[in-house]
């Protein structure tokens, strides 16, 4: 669900996809692609985990890999501290956004009986009363949804910080006023931005046309039907499924809170994205999408590849991110939450594909495009552990503004209470964070690996900031603004 970043992130991600194709392009048919050995798999995840924290933190990773000779898990690391028991391909996670293409799957599923067409305007399925923007007389339609091209925002502006009681409360009926007075800023259906509202509209769009809610109506068309025994929703989560749970944890390396009953996604979570699965599970959906297993949705899965909107160089299809032509095409979802990390990938032209998902929120992409293609690099982990300190108002005062950072935009930074508070600019889609001191001008994000670093002029007063993005960007300058300048 989260997309840390949305732009910056996906362009790595791209390149990193692109090198796999690249790559791809030379292997000869008389030459048939092989996976890695298991040895070799694990050596890997005891290389990322062990860089990382090492197993005594509960930190792992789960990969599985499908091909023309089956399926294979491989891991490393236990479920948390306290419990020793191995990870494997029944451990569950959180997997943020590639819930998404369940969504998407029930969405083409319920086009491909008749019951809606991916064509129609939304607001055809939900409530009189439900207020949608529009432009230019162009109505927003469910395939602008599924594709993220609907113009609506990445989230609504007008979310608490992530770890507030606040942030419960916020749900439905302040999505839809929040829709209310939104203007879409393009037309619906010409550009693609990722968007968490999207999938969320989509949802309760599909659960108001069949008569039920969302979570019955998944389990019922999608979970069932595909027979994933570790798939569901979190909240509440059975005692079964959180028998078997990794505990998450953040980019500070700490147990990470509850990501869908803390935050805005407990009121986006089960549409756009909120589920917990396994490896296995995720390794039947792959099994599924490439032919190597019947099931009732097979042709459905099958559609979500037809219908297509142009990304930055790859396409957007239902659900799925396909980079690539012909043979040498690469579909792909990834998602992360405060505490998980996870990435599915498989190309129709090999028969291949991998999943792999984490119990901490580092980069694990890089892994599965690399086992897809050996070439493709790995890249070298950073965690660095931080202790928050107690500092005076004085000087939380001192650092409270707005922060313009040149083509990103303004940082607001604000103190409520006894904490500073960092929402970051509209364009990286997040919402607000809490600023944790480790000194007098030095803070971090514990949710994200977020750093800020406050700069003061040669009168010691805050001039400026440098904002340390996540996944290894360089820090981004922002000087001190007036409200009126």
């Amino acid at each position: 669900m989260l997309q840390i970043i949305r732009r910056t992130v996906y362009a790595a991600l791209l390149a990193g996809i692109m090198a796999t194709l690249a790559a791809a392009q030379g292997r000869q048919t008389s030459n048939p692609f092989k996976l890695p050995s298991d040895a070799d798999i694990r050596k890997i995840l005891a290389d990322r985990i062990d860089t990382l924290a090492g197993q005594e933190d509960g930190i792992g990773i789960v990969v599985g890999v499908i091909g023309p000779q089956g399926r294979r898990v491989i891991s490393y690391g236990h479920l948390n501290q306290s419990d020793a028991r191995p990870l494997n391909g029944d451990t569950v996670f959180e997997i943020g956004s590639v819930g998404k293409v369940f969504t998407a799957l029930l969405l083409a599923d319920m086009a491909q009986k008749g019951e809606v067409a991916l064509v129609d305007p939304v607001a055809k399925y939900l409530p009189a009363n439900v207020k949608l923007p529009e432009r230019n007389g162009r109505q927003i339609t469910l395939v602008d949804l599924v594709t993220h091209t609907s113009g609506l925002p990445f989230m609504p502006d007008d979310v608490p910080v992530v770890d507030e009681s606040a942030a419960i409360k916020y749900g439905p009926q302040q999505l839809y006023q929040f829709l209310a007075r939104y203007e879409l800023p393009r037309d619906p259906g010409t550009e693609w931005d990722y968007s968490n509202i999207d999938y969320w509209l989509l949802g309760q769009a599909l659960a108001s046309r069949a008569g039920t809610v969302f979570q019955s109506l998944l389990r019922a068309r999608v979970i069932a039907p595909l027979n994933l025994q570790s798939t569901d929703f979190p909240l509440p989560l059975s005692p079964q499924l959180k028998s078997r749970l990794a505990v998450g944890h953040n980019a500070v390396l700490q147990p990470a809170p509850d990501f869908y009953a803390t935050s805005i996604y407990a009121a986006l979570g089960p549409e756009a994205g909120g589920l917990v699965s396994s490896v296995n599970d995720l390794l039947t959906l792959l099994s599924v999408a490439m032919g190597y297993q019947h099931s009732p949705l097979a042709s459905s899965m099958a559609s979500m590849l037809n219908t297509r909107r142009p990304i930055d160089g790859s396409e957007q299809a239902l659900g799925w991110i396909v980079t690539g032509q012909g043979e040498d095409q690469l579909v792909t979802h990834e998602g992360s939450t405060w505490g998980y990390t996870s990435y599915i990938a498989w190309e129709p032209g090999t028969g291949v594909g991998v999943v792999v998902l984490s119990n901490q929120l580092t980069a694990v992409v890089d892994i599965g495009n690399h086992l897809l293609k050996s070439s493709t690099p790995l890249e070298p982990p950073t965690v660095t552990r931080h202790t928050e300190i107690n500092l005076e108002s004085k000087i939380l005062d001192a650092c409270a503004g707005h922060y313009d950072a040149k083509e990103e935009g303004v940082f607001l930074i604000v103190r409520e209470r006894n904490f500073l508070t960092i929402q970051t600019p509209v364009g990286w889609g997040l919402p607000k964070f809490r600023l944790r001191p480790e000194s007098s001008r030095d803070f971090f994000v514990a949710e994200l690996p977020i750093r800020v670093t406050f700069q003061t002029d040669t009168n010691g007063q805050v001039n400026g900031i440098l904002v340390y993005p996540p996944r290894g960007q360089h820090a981004l300058p922002a000087h001190r603004i007036s409200l009126h300048e």
